[in-house]
């Protein structure tokens, strides 16, 4: 039987995406089918660049097209995605940045700061345009982390004002308050002043076209986080947390702030950090200084995605120290945990935008 372009289309209702729930047809996936005799090609175009289940969409058209078209087909598939995106368009320096991923904890202490920046750079490093505004005004550290100390923001022109250009390190583009304060100077600001601030570093930067920005909160459930939920069109946030006991306890809190009426943004789910310590001269070694699950437990018991649990690992803070995060080394146990957690916070995001499908 003629191989057509239609019967093309139909062999793809027969594959779904595995967290959308709709095949790639419905779901506007599939584009520039072509057939010319035996040979067969087209694009399936994803939800993001970060998509964890890219391999097994793949091998399922190329199956479906074997099975249901014909068996001595020759297919060529290109992968390729555009991060869906369920914020409107405005006026603002934000206007082109289609998700904002807040990156929280309870407490501090817990590598949050670590955590947001090996997010950013491992959705970078899957593809992705990806932005950070270090918004723990108290204790910034982005700028450390991105080996960019001495550096700071620029000028640009955004609609004939005067903004900040983002420093730009590793792919990503950087605001900090850590960039406005010397090494030694205290960041003495209280309430509207603070909350002023951050807005600031949003707001009159101008951060041209984002797939994801990722922002990393200030420690606690105060006046700032509830101020910032209501000022940036939030994505979703991230909690973030050990394994022990008083970290669980903040971190349900910080679970809670998220959910009250006043701020209502979308959980993407739970990080555990430090769930082992894992010695460098003993890498098949766990030791659960902090207790064992304590946060998979609590993500069980909420009904959250669990979206890692990373381990203590003196590379990771050596790495961070250095000014180069550990998602860039090669092919680690760390690396890969990292690029993970991305993949999985890619994929909850897409997840919540499903309903929304503007591109």
């Amino acid at each position: 039987m003629e191989i057509t372009i239609q019967r093309v289309i139909d062999a793809l209702k027969h594959v779904d995406d595995p967290d959308l729930k709709k095949d790639l047809v419905t779901l506007n996936m599939v584009k520039d089918v072509s057939v010319e005799g035996k040979n067969v090609s087209f694009t399936v175009v994803l939800t993001t660049p970060a998509c964890p289940m890219k391999d097994m969409i793949h091998n399922a058209c190329m199956n479906a097209i074997l099975h249901y078209v014909d068996k001595e087909a020759k297919v060529k598939i290109n992968m390729t995605a555009t991060v869906t995106t369920k914020k409107e368009k405005d006026e603002t320096t934000l206007r082109d940045v289609k998700n904002i991923i807040a990156v929280a904890s309870g407490k501090g202490g817990v590598g949050k700061s670590t955590i947001a920046a090996n997010l950013a750079l491992g959705l970078s490093l899957q593809g992705a345009k990806v932005g950070l505004v270090d918004a723990d005004i108290y204790g910034p550290s982005q700028h450390i982390m991105f080996g960019v100390v001495n550096e700071g923001p620029g000028s640009a022109d955004y609609n004939g004002q005067k903004k900040m250009a983002p420093v730009e390190n590793y792919g990503i583009k950087l605001n900090s308050i850590g960039f406005l304060a010397g090494p030694n100077q205290v960041i003495a600001l209280r309430g509207p002043m603070a909350t002023k601030a951050l807005s600031q570093l949003f707001y009159e930067t101008v951060w041209g076209e984002l797939d994801y920005l990722i922002v990393d909160l200030p420690p606690g459930t105060g006046d700032i986080q509830i101020s910032l939920c209501s000022q940036i069109p939030l994505t979703g946030a991230v909690i973030v947390c050990t394994p022990q006991d008083v970290a669980i306890a903040d971190a349900r809190k910080g679970v809670a702030l998220f959910q009250l009426p006043q701020t209502n943004v979308p959980i993407l789910g739970l990080i555990e950090n430090m769930a082992w310590f894992t010695p460098d001269e003993l890498p098949n070694n766990k030791y659960f200084i902090f207790g064992q699950d304590g946060v998979k437990n609590l993500s069980e018991e909420l009904k959250l995605p669990l979206l890692a649990q990373l381990p203590l690992v003196q590379s990771i803070r050596e790495s961070s120290d250095a000014g180069r995060p550990a998602v860039m080394q090669d092919n680690t146990p760390q690396s890969i945990a990292f690029i993970e957690l991305a993949q999985n916070v890619a994929q909850q995001i897409a997840i919540k935008n499903s309903d929304f499908v503007s591109v």
